[in-house]
């Protein structure tokens, strides 16, 4: 979505902590007079009709397609969607996961489309992509941002896996699903011959599997091996959010209004597709997460759905504003971070490109061995 000023981290960071030294909520500073151009997803690129039609296997007509979450909520150029309003929100006890009366805690907040998939570090700290700057956010345990990885041309999600490789969905054009450490190299931008781009839409969501391959969403599940060589898996999908079991036996996937499941075989690939849980309140999935039980954390308009390993709705941690995705963080990994939708400008104005960073406490644990 066209952002309405990329700031630079630390004028918002400055901006947000005298807005709380005054006891107000937090807002973003104005934005700057001559804003750098804000990087573009491939489907807002001039370039991508020329692109697309040299595929092989050209994707579906515009709007007929499924581009993922990121699509929808107007990245990279496309109308922003109207501004998600705070809210009053009251937490009810989830046996395990978290008590009563539990309060969200404001971090961050910049403007542009930020943090899909958002990824805890070992540290205690958060990492957050920036799809409008091409940037990759940290947070340290104080809240406190830097900047982590640079130029990663449109970066919208990452994923760590169990061996503390770092991967990013790359969505301007071309397409590409990129490794940033230990070190930085190009993963997969493939598929049947053709660039990602030909599959249609926006490469979304990703989780890093143990054997350096990864799971992504772009309108249908996919998996790129350690070779970078991409397959698609699934039917009747149009999925978002996704993130494998502890044990990485099991691969979730949002559809909708439903969480889909398929068995990981020892090869990597993909069997028994199957509707695990239903989501309740209204709206589909977006981010997901897993604790150290199993459970599965699917965020949704109205919140953080929480779902058993056996596919049993548990109840919903409500938030502050919309959400769109989760992570477990914290030097015990009992903090739950969320990205939300909107913030206030400086002129006390709802901004709907704009995204908050928010943490909760847990007694649910996340699973140490993957950090998503």
């Amino acid at each position: 979505m066209k952002s309405r000023g990329i700031l630079t981290i630390a004028l918002c960071f400055l901006g947000v902590t005298v807005a709380l030294s005054q006891g107000q909520a937090p807002q973003l500073p104005p934005a700057p007079v001559n804003p750098p151009t804000p990087s573009l997803q491939a489907t807002n690129d001039p370039g991508y009709a020329a692109a697309i039609a040299k595929c092989k296997n050209p994707p579906p007509a515009r709007g007929a397609r499924g581009g993922g979450g990121a699509g929808a909520r107007g990245a990279g150029g496309a109308p922003a969607p109207p501004p998600q309003l705070p809210r009053d929100y009251t937490v009810t006890a989830i046996p395990g996961v978290i008590a009563a009366g539990q309060q969200w805690k404001f971090v961050w907040q910049e403007a542009g489309n930020n943090g899909d998939g958002i990824v805890g570090t070992n540290d205690g700290g958060l990492l957050l992509a920036q799809n409008d700057n091409s940037k990759v956010v940290k947070l340290d345990k104080d809240g406190k941002a830097s900047v982590a990885y640079s130029d990663t041309h449109t970066g919208g999600a990452l994923s760590i896996n169990s061996k503390g490789a770092v991967f990013i969905v790359e969505r301007g054009l071309p397409a590409s699903v990129m490794q940033l450490a230990p070190q930085r190299k190009l993963l997969a931008n493939s598929y049947q011959g053709d660039p990602l781009d030909c599959i249609g839409g926006v490469i979304n969501d990703l989780s890093a599997d143990s054997k350096g391959g990864v799971y992504f969403t772009m309108g249908g599940v996919y998996h790129a091996d350690p070779k970078g060589v991409v397959t698609k898996y699934g039917e009747s999908i149009n999925p978002n959010g996704i993130i494998l079991s502890a044990n990485e036996k099991i691969l979730y996937a949002t559809n909708g209004a439903t969480l889909a499941a398929f068995d990981v075989q020892p090869d990597g690939s993909l069997t028994n597709q199957r509707e695990f849980a239903k989501l309740e309140g209204g709206g589909g999935g977006d981010g997901s997460t897993i604790d150290a039980a199993g459970r599965i954390y699917v965020t949704t308009n109205p919140g953080v759905q929480v779902i058993s390993p056996e596919g049993k709705y548990l109840g919903i941690i409500p938030t502050p504003r919309g959400v769109i995705t989760t992570a477990f963080g914290g030097k015990d990994k009992k903090t739950l971070f969320i990205l939300a939708r909107g913030a206030k400008d400086a002129t006390g104005n709802e901004v709907a490109n704009a995204a908050q960073v928010y943490t909760i406490q847990m007694i649910a644990q996340g699973h140490k061995g993957r950090a998503k």
